[in-house]
C-alpha cells in the first residue's frame, strides 16, 4: 500500500476541517510545524487571519470578512451595519465588521479584517441569533427585525441616517414582522423611540 505524502496528510487533514483549520488544530491533528510552512510556501495552503489556514484548491470564498471572524471569534455575533449590509436593507459598505459580545466577554483579538466591537447585555445579546453557513462555515448574524432594534439602541454610534435607510430599505423589500419589531425594541429598550418612525414608514 502507498505511504500517503507529506501533502496529501495535510490535505487529508483540512479536508476532515471542512477545508479550513487553525494552525494549533492543524499541529494537534499531526502536522508537523516545518510542514505545515511548507506547503504554505508551496501555495497549498493560504492564511486567512492570523493562525487561520485554508486550501489554496478550494473555490474563492464569497464573504471571507464574516467567514474569518466567525472562524476566530465563533461565539460573536455579526451586528449593526455588517449585518444590514448582509441583509441586504443598506447601501453602506463596511470597512469593517461590527460584532456582538456579552458583557463580561474577552475581547476578541482580531488583527484582521478590521472589527468594531459592541458590549450587549446577556438579555439583548441572546435575542434574534441566526446562524447562517457561509462557505460551510457557520456564522452568526442577528436576525434582520433584532437588527435594526439594535440599530436604533446605538443610532448615536452609526448614525440615525442610516437606521432611517435601513428601516425604509426593510419596509419596501422585505416582508414586514411587525410583532418581531415590536418584540426586540422591547428587548432592546427602544419601544418608545421605533415607535412613532414604525407607524410612519410601516
Amino acid at each position: 500500500m502507498k505511504t500517503p505524502t507529506i501533502q496529501e496528510k495535510v490535505t487529508d487533514i483540512f479536508t476532515r476541517h471542512g477545508g479550513k483549520i487553525h494552525m494549533a488544530e492543524a499541529i494537534g491533528a499531526g502536522i508537523s510545524r516545518y510542514a505545515f510552512y511548507k506547503m504554505l510556501q508551496r501555495g497549498v495552503i493560504e492564511q486567512l487571519s492570523r493562525g487561520v489556514y485554508r486550501l489554496s484548491s478550494l473555490p474563492p470564498i464569497t464573504n471571507p470578512d464574516l467567514v474569518t471572524v466567525a472562524l476566530r471569534a465563533p461565539k460573536a455575533v455579526v451586528c449593526l451595519i455588517s449585518a444590514l449590509a448582509f441583509h441586504g436593507i443598506t447601501t453602506r459598505i463596511p470597512h469593517e465588521v461590527d460584532i456582538a459580545i456579552a458583557e463580561g466577554s474577552i475581547t476578541p483579538r482580531i488583527n484582521f479584517p478590521p472589527v468594531s466591537v459592541f458590549r450587549f447585555s446577556q438579555k439583548t445579546f441572546e435575542a434574534g441569533i441566526k446562524t447562517h453557513t457561509i462557505d460551510k462555515i457557520p456564522v452568526r448574524i442577528f436576525c434582520i427585525e433584532k437588527t435594526l432594534a439594535d440599530c436604533f439602541k446605538f443610532r448615536n454610534r452609526i448614525g440615525m441616517e442610516v437606521v432611517l435607510e435601513a428601516l425604509k430599505h426593510y419596509s419596501n423589500n422585505k416582508k414586514v414582522h411587525t410583532n418581531l419589531l415590536v418584540k426586540y425594541a422591547r428587548i432592546c429598550r427602544v419601544e418608545k423611540i421605533m415607535q412613532p418612525y414604525l407607524e410612519a414608514i410601516l
